[in-house]
């Protein structure tokens, strides 16, 4: 464990006006708190928070942070109190201590909904301080170096939610090197044998080819010293984690990957990072597509470089950053760079953006999210997002996520110009809605009166925003659709029992299900979440409607005396049909239609066979048969369908929808009828329909009996 005057001369070499005996004091107290207490490797417990404090050390933070570190733990774990830890070491830090405490009770990888509404509270504390998610990272940091302590089934948990959740963050938050650290700690846990394979590759290149990185680095200072340009030029190997990704993202192999070292050149000045990409371009040949200056256009969490990639040595495919001392500054520490020390004083850098900005814009814009799924999808995009940089036509420049598309850029300007999109135009050429934009491309957006999203933007979209727009303008055209439906559905349940659907009716109903009204009844209904009968029930319970699994006792000869049956849902057999029973124990009799595919697995349990028949005469209209139907896609055909069914004296039990396409739909109807004479009666009216492209009757081996 590092001693204390160990930790106050680390801080002392970058802030000499720290107040080493208030760390002393934190030190002392932090130690007590904890003592008796130890972690799972058998060291003393407070060896932790003091390695996390040294953490926070190397990225130059300030007294309050670096004591914040020492007493993280003591609210959660000793008897330690806020009150206490204010009168001892003030306000400030009683406040980051509490904020670290509320941040280390949230399960993260909790169920979704749950984890939706721990986000909403992870930002919220990031919001009031930003020195909250440094020393929490820290502490991630920490425990992930040292989580070979723990349990296997533990250290998957904690691996899981840090490349989930801590390493995005951390990048995020522009702390790409913790970011890297913690992805290849999780890695190591994850998939243990493929980050070896790749250490193991690595050995071996190294062994063929020699020190490539000390042989570029040299190549490269010589062209700079050619070009009269100063500059500092590292070289090193990526992380097994990012080769790892870019395996999997390229579907190649270790062989193939060439991009696999990268280099970081740092300057005195902007003016010479295009010098040095001159000097770069001219002595190798530049890798297309690979360019990005993130100098004039700057990432949102203010991440300046110049990208490039080249042919280097051997053909083999360098990656080379470039940069400014200060632009390193924050591409290395991030937001941490607020309260950072620099030849002993607090320092405002001039590229640092205000990363506090962006986490209240994201707790503001999610804070009435419809649903905690949405919610959590769009925090882990703002989170992984790595951006591109559009122009309007007027010059005006519009960030997006990598992979975004024209429909992204139309939503990103005004919600209403992306639910009119129709098309775009990418530097003048038309191109189709789902094209993936890159940097520097202007973009057109063509729009139309009428237009409205269709379900298929869904998945075009990348952006949060987007797909949280679209989702809202199609539910409240599905609710509209679904009422009218749901209106014609419930007509045709209420005929069938001698009944009207009134609204005063369909609002009984609506109070007696638990619904808020009527209209909530009727969108119910017709988007097939609830069935029309359900309601006559709810209404009329005295009225015998039926079921496929209660049937009269007498509908099938050959049973035995009290025993019970159902009609197998995969092949739904109704009377007229030959008919063949299968024994269940424990839930009687299943009876299958005698072509049924699903007979064959019983082919060799000959003594679960029943011979069996339909008693002859009427029989209810209570056997339900699903039929599959391709209708045109136009206003009133569905209605008319519905009705067709009803003057078949056939009530619609459930619907539900395969497919939408814009001419046609693909739905299955359920219908409740009498026998195999009445089905084949309905589907010959259907049929004779000339808004219905086909139908058969729709049969799935895979449903359960």
């Amino acid at each position: 464990m590092i001693d204390v005057e160990d930790l106050i001369a680390l801080v002392r070499n970058y802030n000499p006006h720290t107040n080493a005996d208030l760390i002393r004091k934190a030190y002392a107290y932090g130690r007590k708190m904890h003592e008796g207490q130890f972690r799972h490797s058998g060291e003393e417990y407070f060896s932790h928070p003091v390695a996390v404090a040294a953490i926070l050390t190397e990225q130059r933070l300030d007294d309050a942070t670096i004591i914040t570190a020492l007493l993280h733990d003591t609210i959660e774990d000793t008897r330690s109190t806020y009150r206490e830890i204010a009168e001892m070491f003030g306000e400030e830090i009683a406040e980051l201590v509490d904020g670290v405490t509320k941040l280390t009770n949230l399960q993260l990888n909790s169920t979704e909904t749950k984890q939706a509404e721990n986000f909403r509270k992870l930002f919220m504390a990031m919001s009031k301080d930003l020195r909250v998610i440094l020393v929490k990272l820290a502490d991630r940091l920490h425990n992930m170096r040292t989580i070979r302590s723990m349990r296997p089934e533990k250290q998957l948990g904690k691996a899981r939610e840090t490349m989930d959740i801590y390493a995005p963050l951390a990048g995020r938050m522009g702390m790409q090197w913790m970011r890297e650290e913690l992805e290849d700690l999780a890695f190591r846990v994850l998939n243990s044998e493929a980050r070896n394979s790749i250490m193991r590759r690595f050995i071996t290149l190294q062994r063929e080819t020699g020190d490539v990185i000390h042989k570029i680095t040299n190549d490269i200072r010589l062209e700079l010293e050619k070009a009269g340009i100063e500059a500092d030029v590292f070289g090193r190997a990526k992380k097994p984690y990012s080769i790892w990704r870019k395996m999997e993202k390229k579907d190649q192999g270790f062989s193939r990957l060439s991009d696999i070292y990268g280099f970081r050149i740092i300057t005195e000045n902007e003016a010479d990072c295009y010098r040095v990409l001159g000097a770069i371009h001219q002595r190798w040949r530049a890798v297309p597509g690979r360019f990005k200056d993130y100098i004039s256009q700057p990432k949102s969490n203010g991440y300046r470089s110049i990208h490039t990639t080249v042919y280097g040595r051997d053909g083999k495919r360098v990656e080379v950053q470039i940069r400014t001392r200060q632009m390193n500054e924050v591409a290395e520490v991030g937001v941490a760079a607020h309260w950072a020390y620099r030849d002993g004083e607090r320092t405002e850098n001039p590229f640092l953006v205000d990363t506090k900005k962006w986490i209240n814009s994201l707790a503001e814009r999610f804070d009435n999210a419809d649903d905690h799924g949405e919610f959590l999808e769009h925090v882990k995009l703002e989170m992984y997002a790595d951006q591109v940089f559009c122009f309007t036509p007027k010059g005006d420049v519009v960030k997006l996520p990598r992979g975004a598309t024209p429909l992204d850029y139309a939503y990103a300007i005004h919600t209403r110009i992306g639910d009119s999109c129709v098309g775009a135009r990418v530097d003048g050429i038309r191109v189709p809605l789902w094209t993936r934009l890159k940097n520097g491309q202007s973009v057109e957006i063509i729009t139309a009166e009428g237009q409205t999203p269709q379900s298929s933007w869904v998945d075009i979209v990348v952006t949060g925003r987007a797909k949280a727009a679209i989702r809202r303008r199609l539910r409240e055209e599905d609710r509209e659709r679904f009422i009218k439906l749901g209106r014609e559905l419930a007509r045709v349940a209420f005929d069938h029992v001698g009944k009207k659907a009134t609204d005063k009716a369909l609002a009984t109903a609506a109070k007696q299900l638990g619904l808020k009204s009527a209209a909530d009844l009727l969108a119910r209904i017709g988007a097939a979440e609830l069935p029309a009968r359900d309601v006559i029930e709810a209404l009329y319970p005295e009225l015998d409607q039926g079921g496929d699994e209660v049937e009269p006792k007498r509908a099938v000869v050959g049973l035995e005396p009290n025993q019970t049956f159902k009609r197998a849902a995969c092949c739904q057999p109704v009377p007229g049909e030959r008919i063949v029973g299968i024994t269940y124990r424990g839930q009687g009799v299943v009876i299958h239609a005698i072509d049924c595919e699903a007979l064959a697995e019983f082919e060799e349990q000959s003594h679960r066979w029943v011979d069996l028949q339909w008693h002859s005469g009427t029989h209810a209209p209570v056997n339900i048969v699903s039929l599959d139907l391709t209708i045109r896609n136009d206003a009133g055909v569905l209605g008319r369908i519905c009705t067709l069914i009803g003057e078949q004296h056939a009530n619609i039990s459930d619907l539900h929808f395969l497919d939408r396409k814009p001419d046609f739909f693909r739905l299955i109807v359920d219908v409740e009828l009498r026998d195999v004479e009445h089905l084949h009666a309905i589907m010959l009216a259907l049929e004779a329909e000339s808004d219905v492209a086909s139908i058969e009757r729709f049969r799935d081996v895979g449903r359960k009996p």
